[in-house]
């Protein structure tokens, strides 16, 4: 009977909610539909029009111009680039006293990695598998940006990609779909908090929709092409996990999707989201991809507005298309003022839910910079996730942690830097604030340490290069010194230490936005000083700081240990010294593969079944191979050592035999054999053993991050269900097939304990 009164309780709050939510759609559809009955077709085209004025944060290579008068003429929807109280109160203060009806405008920014405290570039932070603390990081960077007047949030980036040639790999979660789409969920979590109207949460922009991630060549803005499968089963599934989660915006990318631009792509932004999907916020263009459909071969700016607003694209960022044309393509009969209004409300919707109607100046609080920004709080956030990021690649004879005594050399271009530590795309924070490494080491080693400092090499010796990098200030900056000089210098003091640790990578912009790479490994003035210092004999710890994976197969030889940090953010060089001195026992995981040489590439876990695999590494002809490197990658996804052991044993399946409905559990014991306390990232595996079409070798299909204490074992558990194996099918249908499986649980993607069951 008990049982029976609380479901009656559950379903009766389920049901108060359901209408609450309705009550208060209805009264949002009454005030917009009051509200848009008194504009002007001008007045709802200004609407559409997303403007950046410069001066401020500079994302893209166009500035809007003469935006005061575009406000004042209600000719503006929305402004981001640039920040604070008082100049977002001003800008606001026009819209909404000297236009006409009087509507406020949406301030957004590219928050991607944190707002002035920036945190580990998302790969890097992706490397956590630490869901509870990535959404820390986001509701952090809310309440940040907000305090500076920012309540619209271009992220989180959600893109799929297996080509670290592609620069923008570092803005996103990897390779791995399932992972993707968990972490996708839980920035849009961070960020929005379930309350919009709240002062200290933000409207999250999931992007860019879609398939982005997969250029051909891995060259940005490139074109891209695969069959509708592989989009929904390994692309589109954190898109969809973001729209699931309430996000408010999203943003559409660069490339086309089968032979249509995404932003003008209808199947794409009103079949697939809005129909399929029921995504009901708005849809804004990315930098002036409206525009750049002219280059796919669209036809004029007129044409490629007209096909982004019937496409169901709402706002127009920096391009003014929509300003510009949508009057004369109405007026013309190539689009309709449906199509106009319905664009229209979907902005002043979003405007609405954040409570811009009800306070326009609710977000310009000029008290809470100074108490909210780059807080003792925030900086100590930025350290533990920097730290929990890090993923151990190699430790031979445990040579880390490092003692706290003796004499360390610390050499490499990145080892006293200020200018890198960020990492690419954070163009709201100051690089001057970051901890540099020599300091963190300095002030985590204490007084019986003695660290001596050589910068070794330039991080490019090419002075075309680094004029390519330094687009946003110094990245590389190339020494007054000859290359020689200062490999002697370093060398020398190499061979005066203990230990040596040498600091390389990339500069921030070296990764990101419009900085691919065809070539992978690190440069070569820093391959020629670590070799140098490998050759003075001395023990060798690189810490290798990039925003994608490198291809570092004779650095692995020659070092003894290998800290792979990504770009760690304001607090790098304390979070690396955390690491490096054991104060954190690091337990990041790859999040994408590392392959051998970028020959290799793509090259990711989940690939699919081949009629003639190569069982190993054992070259066989007529197998699929090469013949002049290993199929295996250098590093596989998942991977990531510990200063302790962890043992897996007593893999069990529950049920031999499931149906649909009902679920199977998986348990494992992990033990902690070494001799430090640690987290580790335990992970599930399946592979779908027969099937009616080809399936990947496996998917990632669970993972939990567990705290274990040295000499204790602890047991984890997964429940899988029907749906867990489910799949799109050529008629994309997505659901599961009856039929074997098997399961794979360990520390990385090569698991090698496993188990069976069976689908009826």
């Amino acid at each position: 009977m008990r049982k029976i009164f609380v479901l009656i309780a559950v379903l009766a709050i389920t049901a108060c909610s359901n209408n609450n939510q309705k009550s208060a759609d209805n009264e949002m559809d009454r005030f917009i539909s009051e509200l848009m009955g008194k504009m002007t077709i001008q007045e709802k085209i200004g609407q559409l029009n997303l403007v950046t004025p410069g001066g401020g944060i500079l994302t893209g290579s166009v500035v809007s111009t003469d935006v005061e008068s575009k406000i004042k003429a209600g000719n503006v929807g929305g402004i981001f680039g640039f920040y604070g109280p008082d100049k977002l109160r001003q800008a606001q203060k026009m819209a909404v006293e000297e236009t006409r009806l009087g509507i406020p405008m949406i301030f957004g920014a590219d928050v991607i990695h944190g707002y002035k405290t920036t945190v580990p570039i998302p790969l890097g932070l992706s490397f956590s598998w630490d869901l509870e603390l990535i959404e820390k990081t986001a509701q952090m960077a809310a309440k940040e940006a907000t305090a500076d007047g920012i309540f619209w949030n271009f992220s989180p980036m959600v893109d799929v990609s297996r080509d670290p040639r592609w620069g923008r790999i570092s803005e996103g979660s990897g390779e791995d779909p399932f992972l993707g789409s968990e972490i996708a969920k839980a920035m849009v979590k961070g960020y929005q908090q379930n309350d919009l109207k709240a002062p200290h949460t933000m409207m999250a922009t999931v992007k860019h929709f879609a398939l982005y991630g997969a250029p051909e060549a891995g060259r940005d803005y490139n074109t891209v092409d695969m069959s509708r499968m592989k989009m929904f089963n390994e692309y589109m599934p954190p898109f969809k996990a973001a729209i699931d989660a309430g996000v408010g915006c999203v943003m559409t990318s660069f490339n086309d999707v089968d032979g249509i631009p995404a932003s003008g792509n209808r199947w794409l932004l009103t079949e697939l989201l809005r129909g399929q999907w029921e995504f009901d916020g708005f849809v804004v263009s990315d930098y002036t991809s409206i525009n750049e459909m002219i280059d796919h071969g669209m036809g004029d700016l007129q044409a490629v507005s007209a096909m982004a607003l019937n496409a169901g694209l709402d706002m127009d960022m920096v391009g003014e298309g929509f300003l510009t044309t949508l009057e004369k393509s109405l007026n013309e009969g190539k689009v309709t003022e449906e199509a106009i209004n319905l664009a229209c409300r979907r902005v002043l919707e979003a405007k609405y839910k954040l409570g811009l109607f009800d306070d326009p100046y609710r977000y310009f609080d000029d008290a809470r910079p100074a108490k909210d920004i780059l807080s003792a709080e925030n900086r100590e956030i930025a350290r533990m996730a920097a730290a929990h990021s890090m993923v151990l690649l190699k430790n031979t004879n445990q040579m880390l942690p490092l003692k706290k005594s003796g004499n360390i050399a610390l050499i490499g271009p990145l080892a006293n830097d200020k200018n890198n530590m960020l990492g690419t795309w954070a163009p709201t924070g100051d690089p001057q604030l970051s901890v540099p490494i020599l300091e963190g080491m300095k002030s985590v080693a204490g007084e019986n340490v003695k660290i001596v400092y050589a910068k070794g090499a330039n991080i490019s010796d090419d002075p075309v290069f680094a004029a390519k990098i330094n687009v946003f200030g110094p990245r590389i900056e190339i020494d007054e010194r000859s290359a020689e000089a200062m490999l002697k210098e370093a060398v020398n003091v190499a061979k005066s230490a203990d230990v040596v640790v040498a600091v390389v990578g990339e500069a921030s912009e070296m990764s990101g936005e419009s900085a691919s790479r065809s070539d992978i490994t690190i440069p070569e003035s820093q391959k020629k000083l670590v070799r140098a210092l490998a050759a003075t004999g001395k023990p060798l710890v690189l810490v290798i700081m990039s925003g994608r994976p490198l291809a570092i197969p004779e650095e692995n030889e020659l070092a003894d240990a290998i800290l792979f940090t990504g770009h760690p953010g304001v607090e790098a060089g304390n979070a690396i010294a955390d690491v490096v001195f054991g104060e954190t026992n690091p337990s990041g995981k790859l999040t994408v593969t590392f392959p051998r040489n970028v020959g290799q590439v793509p090259i990711y876990y989940a690939m699919r079944k081949t009629g003639r695999p190569q069982a190993d590494d054992v070259f066989t002809k007529f197998r699929s191979n090469y013949l002049d490197v290993e199929n295996s990658p250098l590093f596989p996804f998942g991977f990531g050592l510990s200063y302790t052991n962890f043992e897996y044993a007593n893999l069990a399946v529950s049920k031999q035999t499931f149906s649909s409905g009902d679920e199977i559990e998986v348990s494992v014991d992990v033990s902690n054999t070494g001799n430090f306390d640690g987290e580790e990232v335990v992970q599930l595996y399946v592979r779908d053993v027969v099937a009616s079409v080809t399936r990947p070798l496996k998917e990632l299909k669970g993972f939990k991050k567990i705290f274990i204490k040295k000499g204790e074992t602890e047991t984890v558990t997964f429940n899988l269900s029907a749906n867990d194996l489910a799949f799109y099918h050529q008629d994309l249908q997505f659901y599961a097939e009856p039929g074997e499986f098997m399961v794979f649980v360990g520390g990385n993607s090569d698991a090698p304990l496993s188990g069976k069951f069976e689908l009826k």
